[in-house]
């Protein structure tokens, strides 16, 4: 019963959302706040799935400046979960292909977000140099993932070097966001779902005189890991263990 109630709400909740979307994008479209206020919009429906989402944000960062975030992708849920975290003045690059999904596409589209084509390597260099230019003329932000997939339970995938390009060409820091695992947290039929902690975590400056591009991405990918860990760590002893369990 209670997956028969979750599908049917995240129907209606599709319908009017991506409607209410559309509507507000040809009133404005491209607008560097769409893509803040339709993540919202999916972090808002978390409840349906159960799910608790917690933000937390380190001390030191200055989320108000320009920004490349890049954050763990682990599967669909995210588009509810670690969307809570988005903030103004960001939009997200993601394939080309999503623009031809009907209704969700055109609106990834008109929201702002850049598409690159994966497949055309020169193509998806320029789209990303564009993405740095736009950074620097329009005062907004970039969130990727870097990993360039989902993660589905593997952890974190060895990141690709296009999130640190863009905020080297645009002289602007990166900002890491960890999400705990969630791989297997979900039951359609379970109504409690657990809880989602996403930490925002200090800045990192990338300095083109100062920093091999490859050895600050790794860096910045151990960081990531012991972060995950430590929020894994506090659900499994604090909530998922005790709690989940409990209501299965």
């Amino acid at each position: 019963m209670i997956a028969v109630v979750r599908i049917v709400l995240l129907i209606l909740f599709f319908l009017l959302s991506t409607v209410a979307g559309l509507l507000i994008c040809l009133v404005r479209p491209f607008h560097p706040n769409n893509v803040y206020i339709f993540s919202h919009w999916y972090g808002w429906a978390a409840w349906i799935f159960g799910l608790k989402v917690e933000i937390r944000q380190h001390n030191g960062a200055d989320i108000g400046q320009p920004c490349v975030y890049i954050a763990n992708h682990q599967n669909n849920l995210d588009l509810f979960t670690i969307s809570n975290a988005v903030e103004l003045r960001t939009v997200t690059i993601g394939k080309k292909s999503l623009k031809f999904i009907p209704f969700f596409g055109q609106l990834y589209w008109l929201s702002g977000n850049i598409l690159i084509d994966r497949q055309n390597k020169s193509r998806a260099l320029g789209a990303m140099l564009g993405a740095a230019e736009r950074i620097g003329r329009d005062k907004i932000s970039v969130w990727m993932f870097p990993e360039g997939t989902r993660s589905y339970g593997r952890g974190l995938l060895p990141f690709k070097m296009g999130a640190f390009h863009i905020a080297l060409e645009a002289n602007v820091p990166v900002v890491p966001v960890c999400m705990s695992s969630t791989h297997g947290q979900f039951k359609l039929n379970r109504w409690n779902n657990g809880k989602v902690i996403v930490q925002i975590m200090a800045p990192q400056t990338l300095q083109r005189d100062q920093v091999n591009i490859r050895e600050f991405a790794q860096n910045v990918h151990q960081q990531m890991q012991q972060q995950i860990a430590l929020l894994d760590s506090e659900l499994g002893n604090d909530y998922t263990a005790n709690n989940i369990k409990a209501k299965e």
